[in-house]
């Protein structure tokens, strides 16, 4: 077994870290506090080439593997998380999908633009009424002569209106129930899709989610992917790399809140010496160290069997159950080494506290990762 990272690795690392720290870090305090979409830093990720790493470089794509995709996620959420997912949803949902599954002409027409960064993609799955249940969908597109005539109502949408392109997953044939759903790419300009309010969140704040409406939009055949009935194979597959995106994510944020208060406790004085001096605060310090780093591990082996083209949907589950958990508990560790400090804006670490728990929820509750990791265990 082999440990170490390859100097493509630890460069694409060191990049996404000095962005990182360059680009996110400042401002990322006033983003989350008016809940400000961070369109100029997506740009320059795009530039960089960290919106479509995994895309094939005949579409424009950096042709990167998935370890360097998640070392460049946990840096970036290090610092800013609402940034992140755009990144994640882009690379992992969109992106990912529409190369393993679109047709020449969509990855044409859509992926190129999409992989750097010139357009941003979203992820149509959750419903008012299908959100961990994602059978349950009731948008309905129907056939038409060369089109289809789109219908229904989207909730939760990363990107919702900062997108250009989205995947929208919709019933073609309810008699069949989940083999009767399809998958269409709708463009943002279409006649008949409305893009609703923004949500004001707990955290992710500078992350834009909205529900996405839709009346007879008119969508081509050609911008089906796949057969009919196609949808929620091509909805399940996604969310399994987009775990492991999220389980990057939340690493991020742990790891994140862990530098903020290791640097802290060495600067912080109490009864006449550093708080890392302290055996309750180096306790706390080495609890955070090593459920990191077992976070770490499991991160790294779902990207690892993603790579080798082996069976990751166990792995990628497990990753993101535990990694989402383990920045549960971090950042509130974090908030309190800082003590009063970690309540107030200012020492980063109450936001990711707060950016922290959606990590537990979107592409696939907890509940539902256990659901996925026990089928596995028992079959």
């Amino acid at each position: 077994m082999h440990f170490q990272l390859t100097e493509e690795h630890l460069a694409v690392q060191e990049a996404a870290r000095e962005f990182a720290q360059t680009e996110l870090l400042p401002g990322v305090i006033e983003r989350d506090s008016e809940a400000k979409f961070p369109k100029e830093q997506v740009k320059k990720m795009g530039e960089l080439g960290f919106m479509g790493m995994m895309v094939d470089p005949a579409y424009n794509g950096g042709g990167m593997d998935t370890i360097s995709y998640v070392l460049a996620m946990e840096e970036l959420s290090k610092i800013d998380a609402s940034a992140s997912v755009c990144m994640s949803v882009n690379n992992s949902l969109v992106c990912w999908g529409l190369e393993k599954y679109g047709s020449k002409a969509q990855k044409e027409k859509y992926l190129k633009r999409l992989a750097t960064g010139e357009v941003i993609g979203a992820f149509c799955l959750s419903e008012p009424e299908a959100g961990s249940d994602a059978t349950s969908q009731r948008t309905e597109a129907q056939l038409n002569g060369d089109h289809y005539i789109l219908n229904g109502t989207k909730n939760w949408i990363t990107n919702g209106s900062s997108a250009s392109i989205y995947l929208v997953i919709a019933q073609t044939d309810a008699s069949k129930g989940h083999k009767g759903i399809s998958v269409f790419i709708v463009e943002k300009d279409w006649d008949g899709f409305i893009v609703g309010k923004k949500e004001d969140k707990l955290g992710i704040r500078g992350s834009d989610t909205h529900s996405l409406m839709f009346t007879d939009v008119k969508v081509p055949v050609e911008n089906r992917i796949g057969e009919e009935g196609f949808g929620f194979t091509f909805a399940m597959e996604t969310l399994n790399g987009g775990r492991i995106g999220i389980a990057a994510q939340a690493l991020g944020i742990a790891a994140g809140a862990y530098e903020f208060a290791l640097a802290y406790s060495k600067e912080r004085k109490a009864f006449g010496k550093p708080i890392s001096q302290h055996q309750a605060i180096q306790f706390k310090l080495a609890d955070m160290a090593t459920t990191i780093e077992a976070a770490r591990l499991l991160v790294y082996k779902a990207a690892w069997l993603k790579d080798q083209g082996e069976d990751y949907s166990h792995a990628s589950a497990m990753a993101k159950l535990y990694a989402s958990q383990v920045a549960m508990d971090v950042t509130i560790e974090a908030v309190q080494v800082h003590g009063g400090y970690g309540y107030v804006k200012e020492y980063h670490v109450e936001r990711l506290m707060r950016d922290a728990k959606i990590t537990q929820i979107y592409e696939g509750t907890s509940e539902i990762q256990k659901i996925v990791i026990s089928r596995g265990i028992l079959r």
